[in-house]
């Protein structure tokens, strides 16, 4: 279904985003919206292909797009993208890191180097790209005034606010982003006027991640044991980007957002609702029958 935008189409006018992941699923998603909404958008990602394609379909939108192939897990790839896309667009307004690795597994089964090449991915390449990046959207940095900083959007799970199966890689690595979007906000929000921010997603449809982690079958059951189950849309993601991105969201700061309906919250219920009733009904009129404040004799 095609969403119509609630933001006016010119809030992003005259800015520049970078996006890691920028290619494909919610990063692609959160690149068309940018581009919508007036940014000049560019894009990295380690697979031709994917980027040659987005770009395509930014341009059809008659969004200035480029792309440029790169690793957030290298240092230089980091540095050369961010120096690429400053040549290009003359300043960086805006960096997402949404470049992100997962797969199923129990820990049993998942070796060290697979943990740490999610870690690797996700954690450190998140704080690569902010270190690279932040000369460029640091205040007074090329094509920016004195007084103010651009904008990271660091892009998040819910997975590790309480635990998930299959998942504990992906968990600790976003755990770790959550904890470099808080400490970048204060540190760099204090020096250099630059808000760090994060969004937690639920599941998404339509994405690589969903299809991966969340095949049809398994979907279908969860709604069984969680009750506010329910997709969300690249939409949803990317409209959250936006309101963080735009001046709607310049006093939000060091902030993880959870995009995903109150699906960490669900939890089956232990009782219907006529049983509940039913039961405080049981138990009032115990309370009630019951001698009030006189302690049982003990003779």
């Amino acid at each position: 279904m095609e969403w119509e935008s609630p933001f006016k189409s010119d809030i992003l006018k005259g800015k520049v985003a970078l996006l890691t992941g920028g290619g494909s699923g919610i990063g692609l998603g959160i690149s068309t919206e940018f581009g919508k909404h007036g940014a000049s958008v560019a894009i990295m990602g380690r697979r031709k292909s994917v980027l040659d394609s987005a770009v395509s379909y930014l341009q059809s939108l008659g969004i200035l797009a480029i792309a440029f192939e790169g690793d957030v897990r290298k240092q230089e790839d980091a540095k050369r993208v961010v120096e690429l896309t400053v040549k290009q667009f003359g300043k960086l307004d805006i960096l997402v890191n949404a470049a992100a690795g997962n797969f199923l597994v129990s820990p049993e089964d998942l070796s060290p180097n697979g943990f740490r090449t999610v870690l690797d991915i996700d954690s450190v390449g998140t704080f690569t790209m902010c270190h690279e990046a932040l000369n460029y959207i640091k205040k007074g940095g090329p094509g920016r005034s004195s007084t103010s900083g651009g904008m990271i959007l660091n892009i998040s799970a819910t997975l590790h606010y309480t635990a998930s199966w299959y998942q504990i890689h992906v968990a600790a690595a976003k755990a770790a982003v959550d904890a470099v979007t808080r400490n970048l906000a204060l540190e760099w929000g204090t020096d250099y006027d630059i808000r760090v921010n994060g969004i937690a997603p639920g599941p998404i449809g339509d994405t690589a991640g969903m299809r991966k982690l969340g095949p049809e079958e398994i979907s279908n059951k969860s709604k069984e044991y969680m009750p506010l189950y329910k997709l969300g849309e690249k939409y949803d993601i990317a409209m959250a980007a936006l309101y963080l991105a735009s001046d709607a969201g310049k006093y939000i700061n060091g902030t993880t957002m959870i995009v995903d309906g109150g699906l960490w919250l669900s939890r089956p219920r232990h009782l219907p609702k006529d049983a509940v009733k039913e039961l405080s009904r049981t138990v009032e009129k115990k309370s009630r029958d019951a001698p009030v404040g006189v302690p049982p004799s003990k003779l």
